[in-house]
């Protein structure tokens, strides 16, 4: 099978004193939360009708939106060193670890102030709005977009970007029809709407927590170190806590169905015979498979879960192409059947199919090929021949739909003859699919760092995924606004935020000194060790 036979080591417990350094870390953390939730109050992603301008003394915030943005800044620089900060304690190698327990409280503790705020980076929870508004409505979310099915001065339709007003929904019918519950009981709100969005968003961080630390223990990580790259990350805090993105329920499902699905797999290395099947051992795999399915309903991308699923159980039979066939059969039936049977029991169709290029009208300047292409177009018009870079767009989108797929197939195949951890495969496959869309976002990665951070054990990895993750989390301003025409702005903002956050580091030094002491030699590990 893909789990690993070596167990994570035991590790003992943080002495005093690192409990007391961690401790601090933790309240630093959290005095950034709280710093990001009143900054949001004036530099967030708010609705139009903003409701704080009726809350006396918070409504200062909204009139001060250069000092509210200072302060979000501060409060997102401080929650990014916190979590750097804390890794020292999640790291494999320390004689000493973090326990999960610890972990999880403090997510709770960082997560908590960013519950009961406007939106964070992004305005697409208003998109999710107005696109459950249409299906409570009874109407058809893939062929109508806000601004036509509610109107433009409908009060859901005001708080969606001018681009998406009168594009349809790329979201799976799971989603929306759950949004449409949210519909129902929020009506014309919009604060209570993102509340409840924010709340279901939710339901998919609690799976990420569940699943995380149970596949880490199955594939030899430990469990501290998958929660404190996967879970306690800015990205997930920030975009899927606080920006209330669905990406949380899509990835929650799939990894929630991995953990299920391979619950009773035996494990298994390579050469091993394959023993009689477990008991329960096929139902925990058809559950699996159709928790996986249910992900993709909400965003599609879960759907190569399945195929590296499918690798794992032919690993687990015979390890024979007649085996991956007949695992590869069985996944695409689940499949089959689950997506029809929502498909209809929704009521919305497969419509959701042809509405899945919507994103790609997009073009993300962090994304490589959005950037690859507008250097072509700049040589273009450098040398004469125009400025193609639409069609630039275009050719290598497709392109970059090539490459990632052909990556896809090559990981299941050295998958499947145990070059890889499926695990792993699945991981940097949906990175690449992410790395390489035009409309990349920095919340689409955590696709790819939550299940490598459950089982992928180099450090170079680590080391990896935490510098990405740590740029990533500070490239995108809270307001979701690229600040045009006032770019001014964003720079005053960083430097007073700068100012604060060295301050406040001078205050954790002197509160705890081991937070800045070096790691003695025997508690650091070399790039290429696995754990």
């Amino acid at each position: 099978m893909s789990a690993s036979p070596v167990r994570p080591r035991p590790a003992r417990r943080l002495d005093d004193t690192e409990q007391h350094a961690f401790r601090v870390i933790r309240c630093f953390g959290t005095v950034g939360s709280l710093l990001i939730a009143f900054g949001a109050l004036g530099a967030g992603a708010a609705p139009v009708l903003n409701p704080v301008f009726d809350i006396p003394v918070l409504r200062l915030f909204p009139r001060i939106p250069t000092v509210s943005l200072a302060i979000a800044f501060t409060g997102m620089g401080m929650m990014v060193i916190g979590w750097l900060l804390l890794g020292r304690f999640a790291r494999p190698t320390r004689p000493h670890l973090a326990t999960p327990r610890q972990l999880h409280r403090t997510i709770i503790l960082w997560a908590a102030p960013l519950l009961v705020i406007p939106p964070l980076f992004s305005r697409d929870v208003y998109s999710y709005l107005a696109q459950s508004e249409i299906v409570h409505r009874g109407m058809d979310p893939y062929a109508l977009g806000p601004g036509e099915a509610l109107g433009i001065s409908d009060p859901l339709t005001m708080g969606v970007s001018n681009m998406w007003k009168d594009t349809p929904a790329p979201y799976g019918p799971l989603f929306l029809k759950a949004g449409s519950w949210i519909a129902s009981v929020a009506g014309n709100n919009v604060a209570t709407g993102v509340l409840l969005q924010r709340a279901l968003a939710l339901v998919g961080v609690g799976l990420i927590i569940w699943a995380l630390p149970r596949l880490a223990r199955r594939f030899g990580v430990q469990p501290a170190t998958a929660l404190w790259l996967g879970a306690a990350n800015p990205l997930v805090l920030f975009h899927l806590v606080a920006g209330a993105h669905n990406e949380a329920l899509g990835i929650g499902l799939m990894v929630a169905g991995l953990e299920l699905g391979i619950r009773r797999l035996p494990v298994r290395v390579s050469g091993d015979s394959p023993p009689p099947l477990a008991k329960g051992e096929l139902a925990f795999i058809l559950l699996g498979a159709t928790v996986i399915t249910l992900g993709a309903m909400i965003k599609i991308h879960a759907i190569v879960a399945l195929g590296f699923f499918g690798v794992m159980i032919a690993r687990r039979w015979h390890g024979r192409i007649v085996d991956l066939l007949r695992a590869g059969a069985l996944m695409s039936l689940v499949f089959a059947v689950i997506t029809v049977s929502v498909c209809l029991g929704t009521g919305l169709g497969f419509g959701w199919i042809g509405a899945l290029g919507t994103p790609g009208m997009v073009w993300s300047w962090i994304s490589p090929v959005t950037e690859l292409a507008n250097v072509g177009g700049i040589l273009g018009i450098a040398l004469g021949l125009g400025n193609h870079t639409g069609s630039l767009i275009a050719i290598l989108g497709l392109l970059g739909y090539a490459v990632a797929g052909a990556i896809t197939v090559k990981f299941l195949w050295d998958s499947f003859r145990w070059r890889y951890r499926p695990m792993i495969g699945l991981g940097v496959s949906l990175g690449a699919f992410m790395m390489l869309h035009v409309a990349m976002q920095p919340w689409w990665l955590l696709w790819a760092v939550i299940p490598l951070a459950a089982s992928a054990g180099t450090s170079r990895f680590r080391v990896v995924a935490t510098a990405v993750s740590a740029v990533l989390a500070l490239l995108i301003p809270p307001t979701g606004s690229t600040f045009d025409g006032r770019s001014y702005i964003l720079p005053q903002a960083y430097l007073a935020g700068a100012i604060v956050i060295v301050l406040a580091l001078l205050v954790v030094r002197h509160q705890s000194p081991m937070v800045f002491r070096r790691e003695p030699q025997a508690a650091r590990e070399p790039a290429g060790n696995h754990t």
